[in-house]
């Protein structure tokens, strides 16, 4: 009776009633749909005001603790932040170059199965056409309604679309502020040109700070609302919930990523679970009794990952997972770095290759982060990079798209070795070589991906020799993605290939077998 009151009360946004309840009993009927299962791979514009600088991920909270090197690098562009603070780099945004609809069409032709796009991050600033943040992309910065423009190329090109949600910890993330102009209130912009706007919609700073707020690694304790952390107040959660639904009811996602621990405001609130249920049944009310819905949050329970999907930032578990998760990472940072552009730090298309990969044969989908500059401009070397993985692609998607995990994911050193997550994941940068072998299946084919090319020029699966307990049966034939029916043998030690000189891409090899 709680959560129906909560919804009755004036000025909340009405959940969508159904099958789904806002409890966890309730959501776990929740079956992850196909669709996304045989996506596999996402692209993600992780792009807002905070990209500007060009100066890497957490500028809006970084540039207020002096110390940190985005403060320096804010000091120095625009000056102190008590006199230009993080609503003024907003107003810095314009997105001159941003073109949605041809960006989408080259993530598309990449090999991209959907699509995400940041709604907001904890800067609190909406990339919509906001009913309830008045500080938001089409009021102010490019004045542009830059959610709506992505759905519209999404359409367009028949990707699915997802939006991210992190507007959540805004509370606690943006603290810092109180020391310069995160006090500021409407009163103050009289002249400015952010007059009429209330400084506090933006930075919600109205309440004591959170107990040793000054350290900046305190905020990562803090992240489930305990050791310290300020709590939030009632109109807060509930201005999140009401800006998730309205950005939901507007342009219909199928995905909704939460960069929260499980959903917003878990475990003191029910916002979450709230709106959880009302993408579950608005889902099945616009799909006729069809699930399309998926929604992703991190730090998952057992019971958790039995109603939502399970989504692991820049890492990669080290065995297969019996329900379908998704791993995000990026090609840099996630919010644009103009060092990381200029030092050539990007992951380059074989990382990306052999990570998805990896991802696919336990269970799960990538979803990369492409880094746009301030401008909306993809750079070149993100380009090129697009490229590679492009070309691997054209060749070997088939073993990627609409795949299932097959009796055992693979061998091989990393196969074998353990390779535990540090919170909600980060635990990438794992060293693939070409003794590192994984295996989906689809139909009657196996496909085995050795992830780099053996310099003996053989491939030996040890998961395929006669007597294995992967497997019953023979193998009929073997043949190499992108070069056709290649000769081998099978005996105890395993099935053997022989590759050719002439390799048909330079990543990564994929046999396709098939068993009878």
């Amino acid at each position: 009776m709680q959560q129906v009151r909560a919804q009755e009360k004036e000025g909340v946004e009405p959940m969508q009633t159904g099958e789904y309840e806002p409890t966890w009993a309730s959501l776990a009927r929740y079956e992850c749909p196909d669709w996304f299962r045989d996506a596999k791979f996402g692209i993600w514009a992780h792009w807002g005001p905070q990209c500007e600088p060009e100066s890497g991920d957490w500028y809006a909270r970084n540039m207020y603790y002096p110390g940190e090197w985005q403060y320096d690098v804010h000091v120095k562009k625009y000056g102190n932040p008590k006199d230009f603070g993080f609503k003024d780099v907003i107003h810095e945004w314009k997105a001159e170059e941003w073109e949605p609809d041809s960006l989408i069409r080259f993530y598309k032709s990449v090999g991209a199965r959907y699509f995400m796009t940041l709604g907001n991050h904890h800067d609190n600033f909406d990339l919509w056409d906001s009913k309830y943040q008045p500080w938001n992309s089409v009021n102010m910065g490019p004045k542009r309604d830059v959610v709506g423009e992505w759905a519209a190329a999404c359409k367009k090109y028949g990707l699915p679309l997802g939006v991210s949600i992190h507007a959540s910890h805004t509370w606690t993330w943006m603290e810092g502020a109180q020391d310069f102009d995160g006090k500021l209130t409407k009163a103050d912009g009289k002249g400015k040109w952010w007059e009429g706007y209330d400084p506090q919609d933006l930075y919600e700073q109205r309440h004591e700070r959170s107990k040793d707020s000054k350290n900046v690694g305190t905020i990562h304790s803090q992240w489930a609302w305990g050791n310290g952390a300020s709590q939030p107040s009632e109109a807060f959660k509930t201005n999140v919930y009401n800006r998730t639904l309205d950005v939901v009811n507007r342009y219909h996602p199928d995905v909704l990523y939460f960069d929260d621990t499980v959903l917003p405001f878990y475990p003191i609130s029910d916002e979450g679970v709230r709106i959880l249920a009302h993408m579950y049944n608005k889902s099945l009310k616009d799909h006729k009794g069809k699930m399309r819905a998926v929604v992703t949050g991190k730090i998952l329970e057992d019971k958790h990952k039995e109603a939502m999907v399970w989504d692991v930032e820049r890492g990669i578990p080290d065995r297969p997972q019996e329900k379908a998760w998704q791993t995000c990472t990026c090609l840099g940072s996630w919010h644009y770095d103009r060092g990381i552009y200029d030092r050539g730090h990007y992951k380059p298309a074989a990382t990306v290759v052999k990570m998805l990969v990896d991802i696919v044969s336990k269970n799960g989908n990538l979803l990369l982060s492409v880094p746009l500059r301030g401008s909306g401009a993809i750079d070149e070397k993100e380009v090129a990079i697009l490229k590679d993985l492009k070309a691997w692609m054209d060749i070997n998607g088939e073993s990627i798209y609409g795949t299932r995990p097959w009796t055992t994911f693979g061998e091989g050193p990393l196969a074998e070795a353990a390779n535990p997550m540090n919170a909600q994941g980060f635990n990438e940068g794992q060293k693939y070589t070409a003794a590192d072998i994984r295996y989906v299946q689809k139909g009657k084919a196996v496909y085995a991906t050795a992830l780099g090319w053996p310099d003996t020029g053989m491939m030996v699966m040890k998961s395929l020799a006669k007597g294995s307990p992967c497997y019953k049966g023979k193998v009929k034939s073997v043949e190499l993605l992108g070069y056709g029916k290649v000769g081998y043998t099978c005996d105890e030690d395993g099935l053997k290939v022989m590759l050719p000189e002439k390799k048909p891409n330079g990543i990564a090899p994929v046999l396709k077998i098939k068993l009878v």
